[in-house]
């Protein structure tokens, strides 16, 4: 199954779903003062509810919930409306409230709603702030964006995609069936899918902002939450109070050439995260890291060569493909948690395909049970958010991404780039080259959408802190330093990681986060931090 197959039809939670037909959008340019200024007066208070974020523990009386009305088109503002969820953990010292600080992880399609339950913050941002997590349009529980009427029209399309085609049945095979799912999207997604782009999710935000009576915004934006944050910054460079950056995109690039954005994720993020995994493997050795005897780069390469010539099967009957190995490597990566296990499972399958290959540094071979992971393939694996995001069953990923990313309409493009990419990012190069051909013949384009592509040089009153690991898999850390020369007012802190961005991994960075939102004091530039957790703990 593709990595797409996660965008299918089961999620319960929902609300009223737009149905019906609408125009393309047109380009327009970021609001005037005067239409801001009107923006603001029209702009509902938002309605809370207590509520419990998991009603299978007591209820701890903090949290509120509210279903915020916002235009479908904001051409018509008086027309008809959708209903962003939002969630807000109340300030643990009400008297020395500041304000709300809204979250978002990304993805897109990532679901921020519980995000306000997140514990990646210090207390004292908990005790200052009102924490907002809200499910962008057409996410989750926010009029969810679905491009099928029921799990078995899902089934029969994505069954037919492979996530790293190689033959050309495969390929073929996987394009066809691409096709009859934005065929399926035309058919089912209704009006909303022509309002997809990131400049609509920042009109929301903006509105949510007003609505619950904050005069400037507080911000934290994750990995694509980075590109909301960025478009903000300069829709409406006035109104922010503090923002952060976590994870960054290049919105420049992201905004002007989906493609090459892509080939620079698998080459500068993917391939050299895993390069650096590999070398720190190494240098850790086995029993540290499981699969650090040896010449760890050569015994990756052997294993992901052998699946390009078919499958391994293994004895619990399970089969190891190309597919779920790529999908489960670029898994592991975003979190550094992840990556000691990922050594485990991987040396597992290297003496399942080498059986006299077993690891002299270990006690005893491995487990082939533990090779059984890299057999179940992840779903939206190249997503663009944390690795503790959760992702619903919804078609959001296309409907943003294809929304703002130009993309050339032949999705033959996407398969004759494939074996260029792939001798750039051996691994990643094809199955991020296969991510996007939806995009070609998405029913509402990135060429016909109203979508914010500029300038990022707006200058607000606080600098924007923007946060980089130096081995973020899924963007770079080029594209935070990017991030940080495009905006107009910007710091970048660095922190010396492989995992998909950084709040919450490290005490150093956490105080600096915490001394921003709470004082607004931008952190010097230059600094280079550390995670608090060892990559390979001693065992």
């Amino acid at each position: 199954m593709s990595r797409i197959s996660h965008l299918t039809v089961a999620f319960a939670c929902t609300l009223a779903l737009v149905t019906g037909t609408a125009a393309a959008a047109s380009a327009a340019p970021a609001p005037t003062a005067e239409i801001a200024a009107a923006a603001e007066q029209r702009a509902e208070p938002v309605v809370w509810t207590p509520c419990n974020p998991d009603p299978s523990k007591p209820d701890p009386q903090i949290y509120d919930c509210a279903v915020y009305p916002v235009p479908l088109d904001y051409d018509h503002p008086s027309g008809e409306k959708i209903g962003i969820a939002m969630m807000r953990r109340r300030a643990g010292d009400p008297a020395r409230r500041i304000g709300s600080l809204f979250l978002n992880p990304g993805g897109p399609g990532g679901s921020g709603y519980l995000w306000a339950t997140t514990g990646r913050f210090d207390p004292q941002v908990q005790e200052r702030f009102d924490l907002i997590g809200f499910d962008p349009r057409g996410v989750a529980r926010s009029n969810p964006l679905r491009c099928f009427g029921t799990q078995e029209e899902a089934d029969a399309v994505f069954n037919r995609m492979t996530g790293v085609p190689v033959t050309r049945a495969e390929i073929e095979t996987t394009l066809d069936a691409t096709e009859d799912y934005t065929d399926s999207c035309n058919s089912h997604a209704g009006p909303l899918i022509e309002h997809m782009s990131t400049m609509n999710v920042v009109r929301d935000l903006d509105r949510m902002r007003q609505g619950v009576g904050d005069a400037k915004l507080t911000f934290a934006g994750f990995s694509y939450g980075t590109l909301i944050g960025a478009t903000y910054a300069n829709m409406y460079p006035g109104k922010v109070r503090a923002v952060i950056v976590d994870g960054n995109v290049d919105p420049q690039l992201r905004l002007s050439n989906g493609l090459e954005y892509d080939r620079q994720r698998a080459a500068g993020g993917f391939e050299l995260a895993l390069d650096e995994y590999l070398k720190r493997c190494k240098a850790a050795g086995a029993p540290r890291c499981a699969f650090g005897d040896g010449d760890t780069r050569a015994k990756f390469d052997a294993i992901r060569d052998h699946l390009r010539t078919g499958p391994v099967a293994l004895a619990d009957g399970s089969q190891v493909t190309l597919s779920s190995f790529t999908s489960q490597v670029a898994n592991a990566l975003y979190a550094q948690s992840r990556l000691a296990p990922l050594a485990t499972s991987l040396q597992a399958l290297y003496e399942v395909i080498h059986p006299k290959a077993a690891s002299p540094s270990l006690t005893a071979p491995q487990n082939p049970a533990d090779a059984s992971v890299l057999a179940r393939t992840v779903q939206g694996a190249l997503r663009e958010a944390p690795a503790d995001t959760p992702y619903t069953a919804d078609d959001s990923y296309f409907g943003v991404n294809c929304q703002d990313k130009p993309y050339p309409s032949n999705p033959r493009v996407f398969a004759n780039l494939a074996r260029a990419w792939e001798l750039q990012a051996p691994t990643f190069g094809r199955y991020q080259a296969f991510d996007a051909p939806a995009c070609a013949s998405w029913p509402a384009p990135a060429r016909d959408a109203e979508r914010y592509a500029g300038p990022w040089n707006k200058k607000t009153a606080t600098p924007v802190m923007v946060i980089g690991n130096l081995f973020d898999p899924a963007t770079q850390y080029k594209f935070a330093e990017r991030m940080q020369s495009q905006l107009g007012n910007a710091v970048l802190v660095t922190v010396d990681s492989i995992e998909h961005c950084a709040v919450g991994r490290s005490k150093a960075l956490n105080a600096l986060v915490t001394s921003y939102l709470v004082d607004q004091a931008a952190p010097k530039p230059g600094q280079l931090l550390k995670p608090d957790a060892e990559l390979f703990p001693a065992v």
